[in-house]
């Protein structure tokens, strides 16, 4: 993991300071115990915690990250809240005093069972995923490769690869490509190119739609 601060606050994509291919991680942002691809970014007040955020992924900001496999080209907006912690029901108290002790005077050790729980519920963000401002992704839910989550949804189950949720709890609106173009493009798997390749097709990226695409670089 490497920590890097730009000092004043510039946008990584318009800002004085460009992008890099090291990390970009802004200095009112925490990130412990996680690793960052190349490219990536993340914006002001953000909260990476026990994550790994592949490639060319980025948070705008105030979001928070916890126990979570970010795929690469996720594009996280504000406000977003990433598999946010359970607390354990089954015991007399839902207080965090019983598991935080040390913090609250109350012990001489910390609970590690509860800790060891919340890490069995990992969140899987697949690739080329857009999780709109607001949305909160539960303890435990995969999130499928190219789907988009609505603003403000709650996803509570699975989304499908190539689909878009919203509400709450979050639910199918419809598929973002047909079945067709969705099996060309997990086949393509284009976020897995070279960067050389991606620069390449980007006037294809700019003027073909999904089908259009998927049926050039199909092969």
């Amino acid at each position: 993991m490497k920590e890097i601060n730009f000092g004043e606050f510039a946008d990584p994509w318009r800002g004085p300071k460009p992008m890099t291919e090291e990390p970009w991680i802004h200095e009112t942002s925490i990130v412990k115990n996680s690793r960052l691809g190349v490219w990536t970014a993340i914006g002001q007040r953000c909260e990476v915690l026990d994550s790994d955020l592949m490639d060319y992924s980025y948070l705008v900001k105030d979001a928070e990250v916890f126990n979570a496999e970010v795929g690469k080209f996720v594009n996280i907006a504000s406000h977003v809240r990433i598999n946010p912690t359970n607390h354990p029901m089954w015991r007399a108290t839902l207080h965090h005093f019983a598991y935080r002790s040390i913090s609250h005077f109350m012990a001489d050790d910390d609970d590690a069972e509860i800790s060891n729980w919340r890490k069995q519920y990992r969140t899987v963000i697949g690739p080329d995923v857009w999780i709109g401002h607001g949305a909160i992704v539960m303890p435990g839910v995969a999130v499928g490769t190219g789907a988009i989550v609505g603003s403000g949804a709650i996803v509570t189950k699975d989304v499908a690869d190539y689909t878009i949720v919203a509400g709450n709890p979050a639910k199918l609106i419809r598929r973002r490509v047909d079945e067709e173009t969705e099996n060309a493009l997990k086949r393509i798997a284009w976020w897995d190119w070279s960067r050389e390749q991606i620069i390449a097709a980007i006037p294809d990226f700019r003027k073909l739609d999904s089908a259009e695409f998927a049926k050039k670089y199909d092969r």
